[in-house]
């Protein structure tokens, strides 16, 4: 604490990464319309201008007749927007990597209260003849009753649905009796590489209910849950409460998502991520095919801003000492690398040259 009673500064500014794109700061931006919302008052828990302001950019990106909800995280987005569209018997397809399935802690079964039914994928994507491995079993009161299909954009293994390939899902989810529900905590990280509008493969594509992230594009913090299709969501005003997602000073959150939207802050922001992930991978498959490197390959396809990619025995911890990430299969010495609207190319280049050094 410093003697003014402000906050000193207490990370180092040098630090960079590839573990996550959690790790950035606040664009500047977003910070700057945090500020601009601040000051006198504003009615609490959604009634105020900017939540207001926030509906009205929601319609003008997905169309008329949405309604938006914004929360505090990506899990509560999903285990409440899930919620909405289930009755107590109902279960969830989703993908074996999914993030609700591996990453958020047992918070649909013990929060939501519905049971999860995975597939395994060979890159995080499904399929309607994948989720028919599920989609089975209505009206036999043993069985959790599949009804909602869940996909995330951009997958955990950071591919790419396209738009075609999202209408199929949803036509063959919405002809047995289900909805869908798409998790995009990197949706505009999609919406770049397929180079469309976020709604076209979303509410045009037949996604019922969507988890739109901010996090991970630049905001402090906020998710907002979407209902594309009123008639697939019920109770969120009332779950969003129970769930704990409730913001009092909901303005902040709405500022954040309104700077992200109004305009095309949240294009540029992923396009970058985007472009610095796709210099990481191309020169690193220029060093392979000019022979300068060996012991690396790439597990998937590179597609938005993550990178997967297995090295050999001890690599990645020597790695470590200088640039941080995460094993995604230890077993398989496979590792991910994230890229952030705030990475540089200054930053990738030197991981460049700290893998050459490794590998060469």
């Amino acid at each position: 604490m410093r003697e003014d009673g402000g906050v000193t500064q207490l990370h180092d500014l040098s630090s960079r990464g590839f573990a996550s794109d959690n790790y950035s700061g606040i664009h500047p931006e977003i910070l700057e319309a945090m500020t601009r919302a601040n000051g006198a008052h504003q009615v609490a828990y959604g009634e105020d201008v900017y939540t207001a302001r926030l509906q009205e950019v929601f319609v003008e990106q997905f169309g008329a007749g949405v309604e938006a909800f914004p929360v505090f995280n990506g899990t509560g987005a999903n285990v409440t927007g899930l919620q909405s569209m289930l009755p107590r018997w109902g279960a969830v397809i989703c993908s074996a990597t999914a993030h609700i399935h591996t990453d958020e802690g047992g918070a649909p079964e013990h929060v939501g209260g519905f049971k999860l039914l995975p597939v395994v994928t060979p890159d995080g994507k499904l399929t309607p003849e994948l989720i028919d491995q599920e989609a089975w079993g209505w009206g036999d009161e043993h069985r959790a009753q599949p009804l909602v299909v869940a996909i995330t954009q951009t997958t955990e293994l950071g591919t790419a649905y396209t738009v075609d390939e999202v209408r199929a899902i949803a036509d063959h989810a919405h002809s047995k009796g289900m909805t869908l529900h798409m998790d995009g905590a990197r949706i505009s990280n999609a919406a770049a590489s397929l180079g469309v509008p976020l709604r076209a493969f979303t509410r045009d594509a037949g996604v019922d209910v969507l988890s739109f992230g901010g996090t991970k594009n630049g905001m402090m913090l906020g998710e907002c849950i979407v209902v594309l299709n009123p008639s697939a969501s019920t109770g969120l005003k009332f779950l969003r409460k129970s769930n704990m997602q409730l913001s009092s000073k909901m303005r902040f959150v709405s500022a954040q998502l309104i700077a992200l939207l109004d305009g095309d802050l949240w294009l540029r922001n992923a396009s970058h991520a985007n472009a610095m992930a796709a210099r990481l991978r191309g020169a690193l498959e220029t060093e392979l095919a000019q022979g300068t490197i060996t012991g690396l390959n790439f597990s998937q396809a590179t597609q938005a801003n993550a990178i997967f990619a297995t090295l050999p025995d001890g690599v990645a911890d020597r790695l470590r000492e200088s640039f941080r990430f995460y094993d995604w299969d230890a077993s398989k010495n496979e590792v991910r690398w994230m890229c952030g609207f705030d990475t540089t190319e200054d930053d990738i280049d030197q991981f460049i040259a700290a893998i050459t050094r490794e590998l060469s």
